[in-house]
């Protein structure tokens, strides 16, 4: 196990299973993301403008550099259907060496 502090989990939900592919696809595609798992449907109660709402939602797990959180947060913004989509990082603070290098080879290095 080593110990790291440049990779991050960063969440994110989206209204159908289509937008969360979509993202996860084109994180991949520009070399944002190492990984992006899809948790299926489940139920998020929240407040939003003064009344709660619930609602249907998929969880992004999307496995990162910390380095690429400002750029991976821009093109989550432009492609999300919700005003404020929830993008939150995560530290990961220890993994399999073999993964973290595994992570570096796949999140572009610039």
């Amino acid at each position: 196990m080593s110990e790291s502090t440049n990779y991050t989990l960063v969440l994110v939900t989206t209204s159908s299973v289509e937008e969360a592919e979509t993202i996860a696809a084109e994180l991949l595609i520009a070399k944002l993301a190492a990984c992006v798992n899809i948790l299926p449907l489940h139920c998020s109660i929240y407040n939003w403008q003064g009344q709660v709402n619930k609602d249907k939602e998929w969880q992004l797990l999307i496995k990162t550099n910390i380095n690429k959180f400002s750029v991976l947060e821009t093109k989550i913004k432009e492609l999300h259907s919700y005003e404020v989509p929830e993008i939150i990082a995560l530290p990961i603070i220890a993994g399999s060496q073999a993964y973290l290098s595994w992570m570096d080879e796949q999140v572009e290095n610039n």
